[in-house]
């Protein structure tokens, strides 16, 4: 399985980075689990969209920092290359939902 970052997913990172200090540790974890599992399973994944080249899934992502809360992470998976390119991560308090605007411009863009 091959992962990707595009820039606004790599700048929330390292801003969310500063402030939940175990976050490239539990993407780490993240990423072990959607390689495995890819839509994953149970409540805590949701598709949002499938498209012919992708499949937009929104899941939980837990934070050990935030012990107990967590953050939403926004992901596309491209089954005939087997790649995983991250597009929006957020925490929860600070915003309601995905930002769907980004998604539209993700799938005119990159797929």
């Amino acid at each position: 399985m091959h992962f990707n970052e595009i820039s606004e997913f790599s700048k929330e990172l390292k801003q969310l980075s500063k402030k939940y200090l175990s976050l490239d540790e539990d993407l780490d974890e993240f990423k072990k689990i959607v390689a495995a599992i890819p839509f994953g399973t149970g409540k805590h994944f949701n598709v949002i969209t499938r498209d012919s080249g992708a499949v937009i899934v929104k899941a939980r992502f837990f934070c050990k920092y935030l012990k107990g809360s967590s953050l939403r992470v926004i992901y596309s998976y491209m089954q005939q290359t087997e790649t995983i390119e991250f597009i929006e991560l957020y925490s929860k308090s600070n915003k309601a939902n995905e930002d769907r605007e980004r998604i539209k411009y993700y799938l005119s863009q990159y797929v």
